[in-house]
């Protein structure tokens, strides 16, 4: 899961870029890069987050007014400079790309890109298929004279032979900008313009949230393989490339996204609501009694106040969050984690001390979140902890860009509700049930690959073997 923009249409588009990727940072604080063209691309990339990466002397050579950014949570690939992204190349002619997703059939395209056009990938990042295969493809057409329909077959030859969630913006030198989906539409990418006196500006964005600081109207999001192409006259070109149905991320809505964001049409925030009431539901039918309901800040927010609502208790905040640190899911291994957790989540006492606490996260992954999470209540003094998800129990890895790889870490898959409720210490533990969730889905086909099982693209078994051997030997 990464975040990526690109924008088009006025010089020293690096600001909006940097703006953009600063909204965007919660999707990735692994590595950071921009690249933009005039006459040739010009590239700044580096491994933390958006403003230590890129400092003013970085903003004035980054010059032109095309270019593309993106920033890295790393799940292909290791966490080094080579390895992150945009990556640029001039075979046929100049490209360069970022990508949000994973490709689950990376063996089979590596080989065919050594074996049929003798190219052999620099790194370990999945982008890097994406944008050689899309080369090659374009290779076969006139580079005289590149038209709209020729990138677009080009992408589309891409799409059937690429597997997996990416969506992608690229920046064709001399030519314009160009944003595709994969053909099930699994990760998001927005259209967006601003209106200018210098002209017309128009970006590609994982989440709305980018626009929402730059000024900029929302035009819609990129349908399940649609392709978009922005040229030098910034006329809009569109077509529908390779396209299957429609599986969108629904931990999009769970987790990831931004809560200010809106996602197919929807604010991630109401979704989250939408969520809590159902949990509410829940928590009355067992006949538990909390006192307040607190969220685990930041996701488990609003999904925490459509609970209450439900139960008409007070919503209140009970737990206290450092905003520098980071995600502790993504952190390598359990000691970290725990050490991650115990510095970035502080309880108010006053709060929580005698009361019974129903306590909403978003989801329970691995479980020592969770169970560090109650400790932290106990030692505060809470009477008793209900503790609530607003996902059902995750039991299978993803292999589409979120880090839940290996299907011994994810304690859904290995133990019963029962097992997790006295692992983590809970007096009662409630999930979402899958059929809950599917409800507040029935007019979007989402991807609940990680709930269910059910993957929505080929050789899913050979990715998840790939996948989990991968992150094992990196762990290793």
């Amino acid at each position: 899961m990464c975040g990526i923009v690109g924008f088009i249409g006025r010089e020293q588009i690096v600001y909006d870029l940097v703006m953009g990727l600063t909204a965007l940072q919660h999707r990735g604080q692994d590595a950071a890069g921009i690249i933009t063209f005039k006459k040739l691309f010009h590239t700044k990339k580096g491994l933390g987050l958006v403003n230590s990466v890129f400092q003013p002397k970085h903003l004035e050579r980054l010059v032109g007014d095309i270019g593309i950014g993106h920033v890295r949570y790393t799940t292909h690939g290791t966490n080094e400079l080579k390895n992150a992204q945009p990556i640029s190349t001039n075979y046929p002619l100049g490209i360069a790309m970022a990508h949000n997703g994973n490709i689950t059939n990376f063996e089979e395209i590596s080989r065919t890109l050594y074996e049929d056009y003798h190219i052999l990938p620099a790194t370990t990042n999945d982008l890097e298929l994406i944008l050689y295969t899309f080369a090659a493809e374009l290779k076969t057409k006139d580079l005289g004279n590149i038209t709209p329909d020729a990138i677009f077959d080009s992408v589309e030859a891409t799409q059937k032979k690429v597997h997996g969630a990416y969506a992608a913006i690229t920046v064709i030198a001399n030519h314009g900008l160009l944003a595709f989906s994969d053909p099930n539409g699994i990760r998001p990418i927005t259209l967006g313009k601003k209106e200018t006196q210098e002209g017309v500006i128009y970006g590609f964005a994982s989440e709305t949230v980018c626009f929402d600081h730059l000024g900029y109207e929302v035009v819609r999001n990129l349908e399940p393989g649609e392709m978009v192409f922005i040229d030098n006259d910034k006329t809009i070109h569109s077509r529908k490339g390779h396209q299957l149905k429609q599986s969108f991320c629904v931990f999009e809505f769970i987790y990831f996204a931004r809560e200010d964001s809106s996602l197919q049409g929807r604010l991630v925030a109401g979704q989250r609501v939408k969520m809590g009431r159902l949990l509410g539901e829940k928590v009355k039918a067992l006949g538990l009694e909390p006192d307040i309901v607190i969220d685990v800040p930041n996701s488990g927010y609003f999904a925490a106040s459509g609970c209450a609502e439900v139960l008409g208790i007070p919503h209140r905040r009970g737990l206290v969050k450092s905003n520098y640190i980071g995600r502790s899911f993504i952190s390598p291994n359990q000691a970290e984690r725990e050490d991650i957790v115990k510095r970035k989540l502080n309880p108010i006492k006053k709060t929580v001390k005698g009361k019974k606490l129903a306590v909403v996260d978003d989801s329970i992954v691995r479980g020592t979140t969770s169970k560090r999470i109650v400790q932290i209540l106990r030692e505060a003094g809470a009477a008793e902890i209900y503790f609530i998800s607003a996902s059902p129990p995750i039991k299978n890895p993803c292999i589409y860009g979120i880090d839940m790889s290996v299907t011994t870490e994810l304690i859904g898959a290995q133990k019963t509700e029962d097992e997790i409720r006295d692992y983590i210490g809970a007096d009662a533990l409630v999930y979402q049930t899958l059929d809950d969730l599917k409800s507040l889905f029935t007019e979007l086909p989402t991807c609940m690959a990680c709930l269910s099982g059910k993957y929505p693209t080929p050789n899913a078994k050979e990715a998840l073997q790939m996948i989990e051997e991968e992150r094992l030997a990196i762990r290793d």
